[in-house]
């Protein structure tokens, strides 16, 4: 399985919170993940085993080939005086520092305007109000007008990926927008009437390691995967209030999950599985796209899941 590239879960999180408080658990390391799903460790210990061999190999290659490398160098490049090469590393170095910085400043500055694209797309779903364009681009800076649509394809993104709602054009005439659920659970995603936040993103991480369990997961590993985006059994969360209820009960009324006791378990044990309603709304593909969207990776790392995935797809088709 190939390893997340960036934010680690904690700082992700505690950046998001003090944003605009979605609980984002992007970055999570997929091996991280899968150790807490035992069906899966044969396909995460082949792929370690796989991944420590190469490691292995190019250290043991590189520092075979690097004595050769250097000589080969020292034998054929033009020798220098020790000043002109003093001179030229320090006149290389305060350029790389001035490009170095320049880019900080530039990548800080659409992060920041990212963020807070973030916090508007997000107070205006919270609120029920419609998104507009002409509103967007007074949070952007007239100089990065330009990058707009790539500052709002990046925000819509890191929503996505936390919430399971996609950025959608209303009305093309007046540019208008809103986010909608992934899943048709009561009023877009918020399950309650009222204002709040989404809770499409936790059923859909919930579906996600069902599927990755081989379309059955014990109530155990999805605690232990949960746990690790700070959403605890019994513990109010700012987002999802009581989770325990909201995935034992509410989504299980709903009929999105069906929660059964597992026979002949002593103590007794509970499981999960895709109730009728997941299996007519989502698809193991979609479901699996969003996985790997969590954990910063791509559907095929899955691979036997993305095998079975695809021929889902085509059944489907």
């Amino acid at each position: 399985m190939p390893r997340g590239q960036n934010h680690k879960l904690c700082i992700h999180e505690k950046r998001h919170q003090a944003q605009y408080e979605p609980q984002s658990h992007r970055g999570v390391q997929p091996t991280a993940v899968m150790e807490e799903l035992p069906s899966t460790s044969s396909l995460l210990e082949d792929n370690s085993q796989s991944s420590s061999a190469t490691g292995s190999n190019s250290t043991s290659q590189g520092s075979l080939e690097a004595p050769s490398t250097t000589s080969t160098f020292s034998t054929t490049s033009d020798t220098t005086s020790d000043e002109e090469d003093t001179s030229q590393d320090d006149e290389d170095s305060r350029s790389s520092d001035v490009s170095s910085s320049t880019e900080n400043t530039y990548s800080d500055t659409l992060n920041s305007m990212t963020s807070l694209l973030e916090q508007f797309l997000l107070h205006k779903y919270k609120m029920k109000q419609p998104v507009m364009k002409e509103d967007m681009l007074k949070i952007i800076h007239p100089k990065y007008h330009n990058l707009f649509a790539e500052i709002l394809k990046t925000a819509s993104e890191h929503i996505e990926a936390v919430f399971a709602v996609d950025l959608k054009e209303v009305d093309s005439t007046i540019h208008s927008y809103d986010l909608v659920s992934k899943l048709n659970l009561p009023n877009n995603g918020r399950l309650w009437d009222g204002k709040g936040l989404p809770k499409t993103g936790l059923l859909m991480t919930v579906l996600g390691v069902i599927f990755v369990k081989g379309n059955c997961a014990a109530e155990e590993d999805i605690w232990k995967f949960l746990s690790m985006m700070r959403v605890y059994a019994g513990r109010k969360h700012f987002i999802y209030g009581e989770p325990r209820k909201l995935i034992t009960k509410d989504f299980v009324t709903m009929k999105y999950l069906e929660y059964r006791q597992v026979a002949n378990g002593d103590p007794p044990r509970y499981e999960f599985l895709w109730g009728p309603r997941a299996h007519g709304e989502t698809s193991k593909m979609k479901v699996l796209e969003f996985l790997a969207k969590v954990i910063d990776t791509v559907p095929s790392a899955f691979s036997s899941q993305y095998e079975e995935a695809l021929r889902d797809e085509e059944e489907r088709a």
